[in-house]
């Protein structure tokens, strides 16, 4: 499939294969992080017992982590028009095809876990956070385009941006260990490309800079913290470590290991090779060049 993308696309499908920053704290095996989810859910039957019945119904029934994130987006995406039965088997379809959905789904729930101060199991954002329900519900859209079904795949996207208000086309492309924090009001455009390990908060727009066609939309580069109300407009690249802040309207291409902020967006300090900051999550600007 990539060798019919254009040169820019095929370079940033590149870079989503690539390893993860650093290693991270927890196991990235996907057995284990099921049996840790599972083991969680076990000691929650007992902390919440009205919870119970969708606890057991959604991880403890199920045989698998697949299986279980296929129950669970059906029931948050399910509606009149695609049932939650129906929804259950078009996620299941598309996980069970893609030999790196799991990769996706373990790498995105450590990801949360690593960097949200709140999050002290995966428990909680596999049942709750509307950012990694948008973002594996995408891999489901994302599947669905690949595979010609365009209707369905536009009627996900839809869903998720109904119950999560989150819109992300079908086509873009993102790699794995991304973090979708609050998730409320990120929109991400048809061509863009999203490496890994890269941290999206509420309200950034990866968007278009007008009413061009084609390869219209911009390029993350690994390790890139997007702050709050950033918008990226354009096809240009934001380079690998970079921090966009909160507000920025970003026009032009933003150098690797860079701050930008301002309206346009300039480059206010540099960052050092070994931060991480869609890792740390640090949003201080520095005090200069």
């Amino acid at each position: 499939m990539d060798s019919a993308l254009p040169p820019a696309l095929r370079a940033s499908a590149s870079a989503l294969r690539q390893p993860p920053l650093r290693a991270t704290s927890h196991s990235t095996a996907e057995a284990d992080v099921w049996a840790e989810l599972r083991a969680e859910a076990e000691a929650a039957l007992i902390e919440e017992p009205l919870y119970a019945g969708i606890i057991q119904a959604t991880i403890l029934d199920q045989r698998g982590l697949a299986q279980a994130l296929a129950y669970r987006l059906a029931h948050r995406l399910g509606d009149g028009d695609l049932a939650r039965l129906s929804m259950r088997d078009l996620c299941l379809a598309a996980f069970e095809a893609d030999p790196q959905a799991g990769v996706h789904a373990v790498r995105d729930l450590i990801a949360i876990r690593e960097r949200d101060p709140t999050c002290r199991r995966y428990l909680d954002p596999f049942l709750f956070y509307k950012g990694f329900a948008a973002l594996e519900g995408y891999r489901v859209a994302h599947w669905l385009w690949h595979q010609g079904r365009m209707t369905l795949a536009l009627h996900v996207q839809s869903r998720i941006s109904e119950v999560f208000g989150c819109d992300i086309h079908p086509a873009a492309r993102i790699g794995s260990g991304v973090f979708i924090d609050h998730a409320t009001g990120v929109v991400i455009g048809e061509t863009t490309v999203v490496a890994d390990d890269v941290s999206i908060l509420q309200a950034v727009t990866l968007g278009g800079n007008g009413k061009e066609s084609g390869d219209r939309h911009p390029k993350i580069e690994r390790g890139v913290l997007l702050s709050v109300g950033a918008k990226v407009l354009g096809n240009i690249r934001v380079g690998e470590g970079a921090k966009v802040a909160a507000a920025a309207v970003v026009l032009h291409e933003v150098p690797p290991h860079t701050t930008v902020a301002g309206v346009p967006a300039r480059v206010v300090s540099r960052i050092p090779r070994n931060e991480e900051p869609a890792l740390t999550m640090d949003q201080f600007f520095g005090d200069g060049i």
